[in-house]
């Protein structure tokens, strides 16, 4: 029989990213050379469409 092959995720180096403290819990990973109010403006809108 077939063996399925099981799925391998390969997880982003956190050292290659910046971060972007969103608020207590949450906090964002963007390139290093993003604009960090850029990105936060963009996760609000994101969170923002998603509640409507």
């Amino acid at each position: 029989m077939f063996e399925k092959k099981q799925p391998s995720f390969t997880t982003p180096d956190l050292t290659k990213l910046q971060e972007v403290i969103i608020d207590v819990k949450t906090r964002i990973y963007i390139a290093v050379g993003a604009d960090p109010k850029e990105a936060r403006s963009r996760y609000f809108a994101r969170i923002g469409a998603k509640k409507i």
